[in-house]
């Protein structure tokens, strides 16, 4: 298999091995899109605002425009972090068994071309941005900020999933910022829930890398936690739970909200009971599963906002 073939090592036998053609793999790996978990992980946030708006509006469900545009802009924007995080890690990803074959440090895409396609998605992002209000459009260029320097936190923190959290959760802003041209105590308890489960989350994939990175001096709650992980994902899972339903009472959610949040909990349990952290296919394993968590949530913020809307 040529160089610009190759898979990188942490995605293989996926669709753009399969079926991209040759010259497009290299820029389809950039943004993630063989592996587009992380576009889901942030796009959830965005889901949950628009449903707790919703809710608090008493409207028959989310706008669908919204979330559609919500949708187009996680993945767009979603790509263009990983490829600023590719390229200011490139050094680091020749050092890390399973990033050493990422198009950057593996020789298949120049930095300049990288920074060139970065552009061409934030513009895809700042395209869907503009379809919302003002306040939405200043609330999401705010974000870019917390974007810039999260790759450089793993340098200086063991806690960098909170960087990662502040970036990933803004979403719960936006929903209600694109719904109602403001923000109040809602979506501002909603979106510090969301910081709890990307922290629990976030080191759960950490603990893939953990000897690697410790090895090369990078930092993560996955290397400060160690043997401690069960019980700090307990605590930051219970937080992002209860935080969550704060957000439900004061937005007024009913009873197929509080049955979504039920399952939402029982979800994070059973990842808490299931993880081994010194498996890392588990821990890939159920770091994923966490879509699912997600979106029974919304699931069940949708179904009440439809129900008594």
């Amino acid at each position: 298999m040529s160089e610009a073939a190759a898979p990188v090592a942490d995605s293989t036998g996926n669709w753009v091995d399969r079926l991209a053609p040759v010259w497009g793999r290299p820029y389809l790996r950039l943004a993630r899109l063989d592996r587009p978990i992380g576009s889901w992980l942030l796009l959830i946030p965005c889901w949950w605002s628009a449903g707790l708006a919703a809710i608090a509006a008493h409207e028959r469900g989310p706008h669908l425009t919204h979330l559609v545009l919500f949708f187009i802009g996680a993945f767009a924007m979603r790509g263009a972090g990983c490829t600023w995080n590719d390229i200011v890690d490139r050094d680091l990803d020749r050092r890390v068994e399973r990033t050493r074959l990422r198009p950057i440090p593996s020789g298949q895409v120049s930095v300049a071309q990288a920074a060139a396609f970065l552009i061409a998605q934030a513009l895809v992002g700042l395209a869907v941005l503009l379809q919302f209000n003002a306040f939405a459009v200043a609330t999401g260029i705010a974000s870019l900020a917390i974007v810039a320097v999260y790759p450089f936190m793993k340098r200086i923190t063991y806690w960098p999933q909170i960087v990662l959290g502040l970036a990933f959760s803004w979403g719960a802003l936006m929903g209600w910022a694109a719904a109602f041209g403001s923000l109040d105590v809602r979506p501002l308890v909603l979106y510090a829930g969301s910081i709890a489960w990307v922290i629990g989350y976030d080191t759960i994939y950490a603990h893939q890398d953990r000897e690697d990175d410790a090895l090369i001096g990078i930092k993560s709650t996955a290397l400060l936690f160690g043997d401690r992980t069960k019980p700090m994902l307990a605590v930051f899972y219970s937080l992002a739970a209860a935080l969550i339903g704060i957000a439900g009472v004061l937005a007024g959610a009913g009873a197929l909200s509080w049955l979504g949040l039920a399952a939402f909990a029982a979800h994070l349990a059973w990842q808490i009971v299931r993880l081994d952290i010194r498996d890392p296919a588990l821990c890939l394993a159920v770091f994923k599963s966490d879509r699912d968590a997600g979106l029974i949530l919304f699931a069940g913020m949708a179904a009440d906002a439809l129900w008594r809307g």
